[in-house]
């Protein structure tokens, strides 16, 4: 299947009063498999220029060796999502809209219309990684982990799952779910200590986390102290407190990205 394509915008909707639900149309997602945690890369287009795609397809380096090609003042500008939920032909991603000075991806989702184009890259299925069996598996993250969470609840019936967002009104319809409010505090304090104080029931357990990455991380530490096999905890660090994805990796990310690669 091809994994690149440009994506047009059909429909956008308020899900919660921080969350934007945008529904995309394009060649080729019709033939497009489905499995949860289903993750793909869109590309936005610079203020005033249509999507530019890279000329390459397939390999993932020789794509992104393409992408870097495009001159800096046509490149789009790429940032990674979760699709939420799927069509026959569509997909929906959510956005979350952050608070404070907004990046680009969060500029662009504010102000979303039906007719807007933007290109992606996969999903691939190359780059899905199941949740290890167990008896208890914690899914655990912020709101940008709940498109994650709300596809892996579809195979996971034995899920202890807390989320953490800003307030009651950011809570959405999902079942299982222990929601923790931030009201304010530091952001994933709360959710750290909300699964530092859980009882799990006896057997092997399992984790999946997802969301801000520092956060991500305390949970895992925590999570080896009590016992949990490194191998049995997916992770993903969505994004950065006071970075970007196109800044440079710090030594604890390059950390992070060696242990999911077994070194």
């Amino acid at each position: 299947m091809n994994t690149t394509g440009l994506l047009e915008v059909t429909a956008v909707r308020r899900v919660t009063p921080r969350t934007a639900r945008v529904t995309f149309t394009g060649e080729g997602l019709d033939a497009l498999a489905a499995w949860p945690d289903q993750q793909l890369k869109l590309l936005f287009p610079p203020p005033g220029r249509p999507v530019r795609l890279p000329e390459a397809d397939g390999d993932v380096m020789r794509w992104y060796q393409a992408y870097l090609a495009i001159p800096e003042d046509e490149r789009p500008l790429m940032r990674s999502y979760t699709v939420r939920d799927r069509g026959k032909d569509t997909i929906d991603v959510d956005f979350v809209l952050h608070a404070g000075a907004p990046g680009p991806a969060t500029t662009w989702a504010r102000s979303a219309a039906p007719g807007q184009v933007v290109g992606r890259y996969g999903p691939d299925a190359a780059y899905r990684r199941p949740v290890p069996a167990a008896d208890t598996v914690l899914l655990a993250g912020d709101e940008t982990a709940l498109p994650a969470i709300a596809t892996l609840l579809s195979e996971v019936d034995n899920a202890v799952v807390f989320v953490e967002v800003a307030d009651a009104a950011e809570e959405q319809a999902l079942p299982q779910v222990r929601w923790v409010h931030r009201d304010g505090a530091e952001h994933g304090a709360r959710l750290v200590a909300a699964v530092r104080e859980t009882d799990w029931p006896a057997g092997r357990a399992a984790a999946w986390l997802g969301g801000e990455a520092s956060t991500v991380r305390a949970l895992r530490r925590h999570l080896v102290e009590r016992g949990v096999d490194k191998s049995a905890i997916e992770f993903t660090g969505y994004w950065r407190r006071k970075l970007t994805q196109d800044d440079a990796p710090t030594p604890e990310d390059l950390a992070d990205a060696r242990e999911k690669l077994g070194g």
